[in-house]
């Protein structure tokens, strides 16, 4: 168990720093990758409304999420890997989710047209819901928005406005991702199948905190597409 923590966390307990710089890469996900996603739940379900294909973005990212959680909780109880080895898959599991995460956000984004092309916004959006409550509360506080909706303000804000707000939604988010994920992290490597239990439950009650962050931060869903998925719609022929 000490051997495969070394390789996650530092003497004083904090993660180590190829940790917290995987973490802070899975939140950039970049913007095509995105926008092939929302592309293939369209043909998929090509009748669906904006505000059906967020319900669907909505429940693959918390299976998705809560699915890896239980996976990588059930390799405590296989001999060959154990408790100690676990442990290591945690810390992939904490990054997967955070990947996982962060295409859920970018998505709902596009759906609500929300374009954001580049990275640092995008990277500040995805941190700052993941904070939840405090995240909201700072980003409204710097768009001016009160208690309403707060994302569509992103693309608007001058560059050192937004080099400032990311700078402290970041340290934020850092603090916060550490202890929620640590916590996980080690939940999800507990032995004799409790781990499966455990990480599961967490991830999907993190998950459904995201959505809940999400649905604040961007507000009712309009009823069309816009952007390159609005252009992709109109080239596509009508299939009787």
């Amino acid at each position: 168990m000490k051997a495969a923590g070394g390789t996650v966390f530092e003497k004083d307990g904090t993660p180590k720093a190829s940790v917290l710089r995987a973490m802070e890469r899975a939140v950039e996900v970049q913007r095509p990758l995105v926008l092939a996603n929302i592309r293939r739940l369209q043909r998929k379900h090509p009748q669906a409304t904006p505000a059906e294909l967020v319900s669907i973005v909505e429940k693959h990212y918390l299976n998705t999420v809560t699915g890896g959680g239980a996976a990588v909780g059930a390799t405590a109880v296989v001999p060959a890997i154990g408790t100690a080895a676990a442990l290591g898959l945690s810390a992939a599991a904490t990054v997967g989710f955070l990947e996982a995460t962060a295409l859920y956000a970018q998505s709902v984004a596009e759906l609500h047209g929300v374009h954001l092309s580049d990275p640092e916004r995008s990277r500040t959006m995805v941190m700052a819901i993941m904070l939840g409550e405090e995240g909201t509360a700072m980003m409204q506080s710097v768009a001016g928005r009160g208690g309403k909706p707060w994302a569509s303000s992103l693309g608007k804000m001058p560059s050192g406005v937004m080099g400032s707000v990311g700078s402290s939604i970041r340290k934020q988010f850092m603090k916060r991702v550490i202890a929620r994920q640590g916590t996980a992290l080690l939940g999800r490597a507990l032995p004799l199948g409790i781990g499966a239990v455990v990480g599961g439950a967490g991830n999907h009650a993190m998950g459904k905190g995201v959505i809940k962050a999400a649905r604040r931060a961007f507000g009712p869903v309009p009823e069309t597409i816009s952007g390159e998925l609005a252009e992709d719609l109109r080239q596509t022929p009508d299939t009787p």
